[in-house]
């Protein structure tokens, strides 16, 4: 795909995924209770399926419109849903168990959403799949060149991206300690004749 697919209708085909994936943002970031930056992406999908021709261009940007991406699995984990075990799909790649149940409705979220044909929608879906991964060939050689222990490495940089994603790169809010009892109304200790 990357050696026969000019880098101009990649990059095309790109700008029509990510305009659907900007629409979903939105929805989640109204899920989320981020209320600007989902009018901001209903902007963007406007702007750039009038203006963009369907989404093909990406005239939004150039208009200081700039994406504010969310998914189901960051509202899963806004609302305090936790990530559970880290789990990797063949084909899929690296996820959460919290994740896993958010990506039916991830991937439902692409341009064959919009068509009844099931041939279409099939075709759109493996188009997805192999532009997204013909767009992670140049992480994958990085991470050739660098890690020691790919699984190790790959793990722990997916799970604090995804913690960084959920909380906007802020630190979790730290959980309350329990209060003690007051001292005169602890609970007495049965006492051993």
């Amino acid at each position: 795909y990357s050696n026969v697919v000019p880098q101009l209708v990649r990059q095309g085909v790109d700008n029509v995924f990510g305009n659907a994936a900007d629409a979903w943002s939105a929805v989640n970031n109204v899920l989320q209770g981020k209320f600007e930056p989902g009018v901001r992406n209903v902007f963007r999908v406007v702007t750039n399926s009038v203006f963009g021709v369907l989404g093909i261009f990406d005239p939004a940007t150039d208009l200081g419109l700039e994406r504010a991406p969310e998914d189901f699995g960051q509202t899963l984990g806004h609302w305090g849903v936790g990530p559970g075990a880290y789990v990797v799909w063949p084909l899929l790649g690296p996820s959460t168990v919290r994740e896993s149940f958010a990506l039916p409705l991830d991937r439902a979220a692409s341009p064959a959403l919009l068509i009844n044909d099931g041939t279409a929608v099939w075709g759109i879906t493996v188009l997805q799949v192999v532009n997204t991964r013909a767009n992670l060939l140049g992480a994958s050689r990085v991470l050739d060149d660098i890690a020691l222990d790919k699984y190790t490495f790959v793990r722990d940089a997916y799970l604090q991206r995804r913690r960084s994603l959920v909380y906007d790169g802020d630190e979790p809010p730290v959980p309350e300690p329990a209060e003690p009892p007051a001292p005169g109304n602890a609970p007495a200790l049965p006492v051993k004749p």
